[in-house]
């Protein structure tokens, strides 16, 4: 069973989506929190496995409540919920650690999808907002490039799997494509991760991106 916190600001939003969740006997819904400061109060308190975030509520955001999560529960798996689907919240809530990003319009099988993919260790997003990172991702390299992020501590195998990481390539269609083993793949993505100081691959992404990989 999934221990899931629901953080949200909207008392009919959080009724609705504990309903629904709650018809599925895998999910078990342990807490509601109604602003930033509560989620991070309720997540100490009930150690969810998933935390259903909003990003705009009253007092600490969502993006704060995250980040200060995450510091003492690096395990939890946060999925924001939202209506915002601009760039600038997206790659916030990414940066700040959470494992996927659904529109609050998502149907009972989506939300129920990414629930149990971020609780797996997997990142998702909602289809329009993949798709608007595939093309972020595919864009020309931006001219300036952030003096902080370095991938020179990355060999040579490591900036290639890096590079197909960032073309949306699984690790058996990377294993494919070098000529490799799964298990290769999967040793060089965790160094990968360990060197640049990530958890997943979507703040992997982030930093490849920010580097002008």
């Amino acid at each position: 069973m999934i221990d899931i916190l629901i953080a949200d600001d909207h008392p009919f939003y959080r009724e609705g989506v504990r309903a629904m969740l709650e018809r599925n006997p895998e999910f078990q819904v342990v807490s509601e929190a109604i602003h930033g400061e509560d989620a991070i109060h309720q997540a100490l308190k009930f150690r969810p496995q998933v935390i259903l975030m909003d990003l705009r509520m009253p007092g600490r955001s969502g993006i704060e409540a995250t980040r200060e999560i995450l510091k003492s529960l690096p395990d939890t798996r946060i999925l924001v919920v939202s209506m915002f689907d601009d760039d600038e919240s997206v790659f916030a809530a990414m940066r700040a650690g959470a494992k996927g990003y659904v529109l609050k319009d998502a149907n009972r099988t989506e939300l129920t999808r990414a629930i149990e993919a971020v609780h797996n260790g997997e990142a998702i997003f909602s289809a329009g907002i993949a798709t608007r990172m595939l093309r972020y991702f595919s864009n020309p390299m931006p001219e300036k490039k952030d003096p902080t992020i370095d991938l020179a501590d990355l060999t040579e195998r490591e900036k290639e799997v890096l590079t197909l990481l960032s073309r949306g390539l699984s690790n058996a269609e990377i294993a494919g494509e070098l000529g490799i083993s799964m298990k290769t793949v999967r040793n060089h993505v965790s160094l990968v991760y360990d060197k640049l100081q990530v958890r997943d691959r979507a703040q992997a992404l982030l930093k490849a991106r920010d580097a002008g990989l």
